[in-house]
């Protein structure tokens, strides 16, 4: 009669909690499935421990009425149904286990931030978060128990479940049948490596953090700071060394660097560069020196040693990225080295032809040969310009917002800040094309006479006859008149001229024979063809004689000019004729007629 209750007792709480699990089994609104299945295997755990109380509770009543066949063909069939319902629930488990897994995070338990195992399953009204919680506060309490014995911990079997209790109070954690179907084991399988994996970490991280190990890490960490010290003195005296050696073979290995007759860079600031660069190296060496001990140091302690990871991450984190975007930009690389490449040598063939054609060499109709090296640059340029246009894309970070919003910052400000530089360009460019003076010519372009000493892009640079340097813009040189003296000096010559006033009384034929005569006798003037002389004007009291001399020596015009006027003085002193002056004659005569 009490068995009979208590399976009455039993199907009646199997149809309350079935009938429960039906309506529970309707999603409410605002929970996930992943919520939903958890709380759906916990009341298939449920309903599985239900059936077997009544499993059991039938087997004992199928024992007691063994002589009557009918009742046992009544009990033995609720029990195929039991065992038919349980292989249906075990596949139904089964397959939310599976959905369950591609969603679930499982939860550490800890203790002194290492991990011993994870949690993924729910029990009772305990989440999967609150029991890995719970455990590792449990397994801490253990950890920090003045006389804790592992050999009190033990595994004990509840009703299908397994627990590990602690002095036979304490349940450190229950397994049940969804931890070992989460994981594909038994649960007194699973239960036993939970046992083992805590019994062997709070053994092990009690020994580590005895006082014994305390001070075997102190003097550990004593010898690696002195070894650390060791080694910074080591390497500060090698970069001492090095100073000292660039210092006293300067002279023998240090010489100045120079680009063809440029001088770039002086080997006094050579020698200061390198001991620039060798402190920096010294500097640098020391500091990643002493970042990577504190790894080493940190991983010393337990307490500590999850730092060495982070420590680590700081350096090999950029540097991994560093290393995965050049190994990544190897094939661009190569690309933009292919495309120099090309440019490279095309600009050399092009620079062997302008080279023939300044030369002589190769000869084109209506293109002077000085045009050969400016239109090349122009050239250059172009093909510069059309390369880095080509290699652009191929850039780092050349297709990222910020590369694109500096190169177009970068543009604004060059056009406009170079407007008057782009002006100078253009009439360089001009100039070139108009040939108005060559290297080497007496020249004067506004109030500037001297020689050119340098066309550059930008401006024209003079050399005038008292040495001094005059710096004229290609837009002025543009806008302004240019006198070119040297243009025809070779070919028909130059004409030096000067005027003199001759009295009335002194007749035109003689002056003339004494103005070509004094021309004759000046330096750097042509016999051939010979001087001759103009008359410009006819005033109140004298005539105004022009001579006029070829030379072939434009850029000596100030030592011609001065030795024509001391030769003219002397050739009319000779003759008594007396070279007149308006003033002169004005206060001579005292205003007479």
């Amino acid at each position: 009669m009490v068995h009979l209750k208590m399976l009455l007792f039993a199907l009646l709480f199997a149809v309350v909690g079935h009938h429960c699990f039906a309506q529970e089994s309707l999603p409410p609104a605002g929970v996930d499935s992943t919520t939903i299945n958890e709380a759906l295997l916990v009341k298939e755990e449920q309903q599985k421990r239900i059936d077997s109380l009544v499993k059991q509770q039938l087997t004992k009543e199928l024992a007691v009425v063994a002589g009557n066949v009918k009742r046992t063909e009544e009990l033995e069939a609720q029990l195929r149904r039991i065992a038919v319902n349980d292989s249906l629930r075990n596949i139904t488990q089964l397959e939310k286990l599976k959905a369950l897994k591609k969603s679930t995070n499982g939860y550490p338990v800890i203790l002194n931030q290492d991990t011993l195992f994870f949690i993924f399953t729910r029990t009772g009204s305990f989440n999967a978060r609150d029991r890995a919680s719970a455990v590792s506060g449990k397994i801490e309490r253990l950890y920090k128990a003045p006389f804790f014995e592992a050999d009190s911990l033990v595994m004990v079997e509840n009703e299908g479940y397994y627990d590990i209790i602690y002095n036979n109070n304490e349940v450190i954690i229950s397994i049940g049948n969804l931890d070992g179907l989460w994981f594909g084991k038994s649960n007194i399988d699973l239960a036993q490596t939970y046992l083992a994996i805590i019994k062997q970490t709070i053994t092990k991280e009690r020994s580590s953090h005895s006082l014994v190990n305390l001070l075997k890490r102190i003097a550990l960490v004593g010898v690696i700071i002195i070894l650390l010290t060791l080694i910074v003195v080591l390497v500060n005296k090698i970069f001492r060394r090095i100073a000292v050696f660039i210092s006293k073979n300067k002279e023998k290995y240090l010489h100045d660097l120079r680009l063809r007759k440029i001088k770039i860079i002086t080997a006094v600031h050579l020698e200061k560069a390198l001991l620039r660069l060798n402190t920096v190296i010294k500097i640098l060496s020391i500091v990643l020196i002493v970042y990577l001990s504190f790894p080493l140091l940190f991983s010393v302690f337990p307490e500590t040693e999850a730092w060495t990871d982070t420590l680590l991450k700081w350096i090999l984190s950029p540097l991994k990225s560093a290393t995965r975007a050049i190994i990544d930009y190897l094939p661009n690389l190569f690309k933009v080295i292919v495309i120099y490449f090309i440019f490279r040598y095309l600009l050399k063939g092009i620079r062997y032809f302008f080279d023939e054609v300044k030369g002589g060499n190769i000869q084109l109709g209506g293109f002077h040969p000085d045009w050969a090296i400016p239109t090349f640059n122009i050239l250059r340029f172009v093909l510069y310009a059309f390369m880095l246009v080509l290699v652009f894309p191929f850039l780092p970070g050349s297709g990222s917002p910020a590369f694109q919003g500096v190169s177009v910052f970068l543009g604004i400000l060059i056009s406009l800040g170079s407007s008057s530089a782009i002006t100078n360009i253009v009439a360089g460019l001009v100039i070139t094309y108009m040939r108005p003076f060559r290297i080497g010519d007496r020249v004067k372009i506004g109030e500037v006479v001297g020689d050119i000493v340098e066309k550059s892009m930008l401006v024209i640079r003079i050399k005038t006859i008292k040495n001094e340097d005059v710096t004229v813009p290609n837009s002025m040189v543009l806008s302004s008149s240019t006198i070119n003296y040297s243009s025809h000096t070779k070919s028909e010559g130059l004409i030096v001229h000067y005027t003199v006033t001759i009295g009335y009384d002194v007749p035109w034929q003689q002056a003339y024979e004494l103005l070509i005569a004094a021309a004759l006798k000046t330096v750097h003037v042509e016999e051939a063809p010979k001087p001759f002389v103009l008359q410009t004007s006819l005033d109140d009291f004298y005539i105004s004689y022009q001579i006029n001399a070829y030379t072939k020596e434009a850029n000596k015009q100030a030592v011609i000019y001065s030795n024509l006027l001391e030769n003219i003085q002397d050739v009319f002193n000779n003759a008594g004729i007396e070279i007149m002056s308006p003033n002169y004659h004005v206060v001579r005569d005292g205003g007479k007629v």
